[in-house]
């Protein structure tokens, strides 16, 4: 699965979503996130320590953000392949199992669809790859 559609990553990362993914890393420097279908958490991307989590047969690597995996199931890869993942950071408590929880602060995802290489409209994205 290719990373980019177009020439534009799957995923991205704001400025304070780097910020966050830095301070986490401080505690926990191997991690990794895995974008949730729902269920406890809604569609919050978890972050995990890489240690902690198992990548499944049919999860895709969507890119990496600050050098950090970014994955998904491939059913929910299937229902989103048209768009682009930004992930943000908003105040609030994380998910139950994710690192972001007790931070006062908490990963988002935010997305635009692919096409007509608009650029993103979002003030502070990081483009990595």
């Amino acid at each position: 699965m290719d990373t980019t559609v177009n020439g534009e990553p799957r995923v991205l990362a704001t400025d304070a979503a780097v910020a966050l993914i830095d301070e986490i890393r401080r505690d926990y420097p191997d991690i990794l996130f895995h974008q949730s279908g729902g269920c406890c958490d809604g569609s919050s991307p978890m972050c995990y320590p890489t240690d902690d989590f198992i990548v499944g047969d049919h999860d895709v690597k969507l890119g990496e953000i600050s050098g950090v995996p970014v994955y998904i199931s491939a059913s929910q890869f299937e229902a989103w392949k048209h768009t682009q993942l930004i992930i943000d950071v908003v105040a609030g408590r994380g998910g139950m199992f994710s690192l972001d929880n007790g931070r006062e602060k908490r990963f988002l995802t935010r997305s635009r669809m692919f096409g007509g290489g608009e650029a993103c409209a979002i003030p502070g994205v990081q483009k990595v790859v």
